[in-house]
């Protein structure tokens, strides 16, 4: 399965599974808004798995957008493994 990247009202839509396969795509688009924007706002509601990499990545992007003072946020009740690994507190 792919990934899709979609943008609405600021926030990013991702859809499908984050893995080595769609790892680049993913990489270059949010690193590129995380150097270009103030802030940056994944929806991983439709993210259906993530494997260690993609994990591994969204660590990065936190790192990146804390050195550089911008905020980085994940909204959406999709892959939960994202939030057990990060201990984001999920909120309705």
């Amino acid at each position: 399965m792919s990934l899709n990247i979609k943008e609405s009202n600021g926030v990013f839509l991702l859809e499908g599974i984050i893995n080595t396969t769609t790892l680049k795509k993913f990489k270059d688009r949010l690193e590129f808004l995380i150097t270009n924007t103030k802030s940056v706002t994944i929806n991983i509601e439709k993210v259906s798995a993530i494997d260690n990499h993609g994990l591994n990545f969204i660590q990065e992007l936190f790192q990146i957008a804390n050195a550089k003072n911008k905020s980085f946020s994940i909204i959406g009740y999709g892959c939960k493994t994202i939030y057990k690994t990060f201990e984001i507190p999920v909120t309705a």
